[in-house]
């Protein structure tokens, strides 16, 4: 079965593992999803991932969710560009996520980035999603 929306996907199922607070939630395993939590990783939003390489080649990332004092550290986290609606934005328009609390994760030509290393770099792109 193919899946239209691979990052809406592994964002959906890091909503589901905070909300019934697991420790661990897995997912197939593709670039761009390892480089959406190398920022998640850099902002403090996780604690970690790691890919494990399954039979027929068939990798998963197990992706270790992060909690304070019992709460999640993610609030929210949405996803912003659809299939059925791309959402992109220049340097100058990149929305400020809850006053600079949040962040947002932009596909820029110099690779997933968060909204602030997109200003330092002076880049905009595609918005992928937002977290709080």
């Amino acid at each position: 079965m193919s899946m239209t929306d691979p990052i809406g996907d592994m964002l959906t199922r890091i909503r589901n593992g905070l909300q019934a607070r697991k420790t661990v939630v897995s997912t197939p395993a593709s670039k761009t999803r390892q480089r959406i939590l190398d920022v998640l990783q850099r902002e403090g939003f996780i604690r970690g991932y790691t890919r494990v390489e399954g039979e027929a080649n068939k990798a998963e990332l197990t992706i270790e969710l992060k909690y304070h004092e019992g709460e999640p550290v993610i609030r929210t986290i949405n996803r912003v560009s659809k299939p059925g609606r791309r959402v992109y934005s220049s340097v100058r328009d990149l929305p400020r996520v809850h006053n600079g609390l949040g962040i947002s994760i932009v596909s820029t030509p110099k690779g997933v980035l968060s909204d602030a290393e997109a200003r330092e770099n002076n880049v905009g792109g595609e918005i992928l999603c937002t977290v709080f």
